[in-house]
């Protein structure tokens, strides 16, 4: 009777969000779809354009399908733009998002094989297929920005029947970066696109950890840009973002160790962008990478997990490997057969193995990564070594809250 009357209850929400956009024909949506970098990507675009229009955007702690109704019944006769994140993990999902509300923009951040369970979107294919419907539901006289450093993402351009915006690393794009450089501060790089017909180059100072962020501030460049807001406006915005606790957060760790937390959540890009970061960024002492395992792959988990070993494999300098539960004995194989001496590897069965062997080598000359898909936890392994109580020691957990929340893990 209950799960009845949430239903309907969620069901009458939809309507009335809907009725209300309606009412409200002002607004102009701006739709953020891909399989990572969605978060970022919304918070630089909202940066971008909260001091100049009256600016909406979807919360980050909610699903999709609550989300996108919460935030357009947020609308008021002052809104202007409704930044909102589609956010799919299974068919039909992305048809019922549109039914509800279409884009006038959309930014297409990059595909991975995350949600490829065959209760999910069940394979590549099916992701495209499915996010390819963002693109297709743009009108003629909108704007599709796509990352076209990911293949993928290029052969979706098809979809669009308005002009595409690209971005990405090569200078033949639209919006492009070079020069990127990571220092313990942030990121570092060189942004480069046009005003009209001329050539603007500029300097851009993040406070974000990664090059990866660079292509996201390029997606909210390219907004700036067609809703006519100025280049070097948008660019002191960008630089004034601060990181999310658990996404590239630089933080201080036990023994006077820097930790880089990624722990919110690990897909194969972002993981391989994250252990990017801890192989460039400007550090003279030890690089650990802890490693949790990348959830919801399907078919795709021994491979995409041997692919982040390999790549582990052939960076050089990454001093020691800590894996934790079964599905990265994959990432150790990887990095084993790319050239990574067995003695600076560890597969661990729990959080606490993983603390006890991690905190050896953890002193001030060490920077250590830390990332694992939302359900393995992989935030225990600080508690831990923070000397915080975990009673619990389930590798993969279905709470969504963090464990510092969990009354399970408080010993009874």
């Amino acid at each position: 009777m209950i799960r009845l009357l949430k239903t309907f209850f969620h069901f009458v929400r939809r309507q009335l969000a809907k009725i209300w956009l309606r009412l409200h024909p002002q607004v102009k949506i701006i739709a953020i779809t891909g399989s990572y970098g969605k978060t970022n990507t919304s918070r630089a675009v909202e940066a971008v354009l909260k001091n100049h229009l009256e600016t909406i955007v979807t919360d980050t702690n909610l699903d999709t399908t609550y989300n996108l109704p919460i935030t357009l019944l947020k609308i008021n006769k002052k809104t202007q733009i409704a930044i909102l994140e589609y956010c799919i993990d299974k068919k039909g999902e992305m048809e019922q998002h549109l039914n509800l509300v279409k884009p006038d923009i959309a930014i297409i951040t990059g595909i991975t094989p995350v949600h490829s369970e065959k209760n999910m979107l069940g394979s590549i294919k099916g992701i495209i297929e499915e996010k390819g419907k963002l693109l297709e539901a743009l009108p003629k006289g909108g704007r599709a920005i796509l990352n076209f450093d990911d293949p993928r993402v290029v052969k979706m351009a098809q979809k669009a029947p308005c002009p595409i915006i690209s971005y990405g690393k090569k200078k033949t794009f639209d919006f492009y970066f070079d020069k990127a450089t990571v220092t313990k501060r942030g990121t570092i790089f060189w942004a480069h696109f046009k005003k009209g017909n001329k050539k603007i180059s500029k300097k851009i100072n993040l406070r974000l950890l990664g090059q990866h962020f660079a292509q996201e501030a390029l997606a909210a460049l390219a907004i700036a840009k067609v809703l006519n807001i100025d280049p070097n406006r948008a660019i002191s915005s960008l630089e004034k973002l601060s990181p999310l606790p658990g996404r590239m957060s630089l933080e201080n760790g036990p023994n006077g160790s820097l930790l880089i937390n990624d722990s919110l959540r690990a897909n194969p890009a972002s993981t391989i962008a994250g252990l990017k970061t801890l192989s460039t960024i400007e550090h003279s002492g030890k690089r650990i990478a802890v490693l949790g395992e990348m959830g919801e792959l399907g078919q795709y988990q021994e491979k995409e997990h041997y692919r982040v070993g390999q790549f582990i494999g052939q960076l050089k300098n990454i001093d020691f490997l800590i894996t934790l539960g079964p599905a990265t004995k994959k990432i150790v194989q990887g990095a084993i057969e790319a050239g990574m001496n067995k003695n600076q590897i560890f597969y661990t069965k729990n959080h606490q193995e993983t603390a006890e062997i991690l905190k050896k080598f953890l002193d001030s000359k060490t920077v250590w990564y830390l990332k694992g898909s939302l359900l393995k936890h992989v935030e225990r392994i600080p508690m831990i070594l923070e000397g915080k109580e975990v009673a619990c020691q389930k590798i993969s957990c279905h709470n969504y809250y963090h464990c510092s929340k969990c009354k399970e893990l408080n010993p009874g």
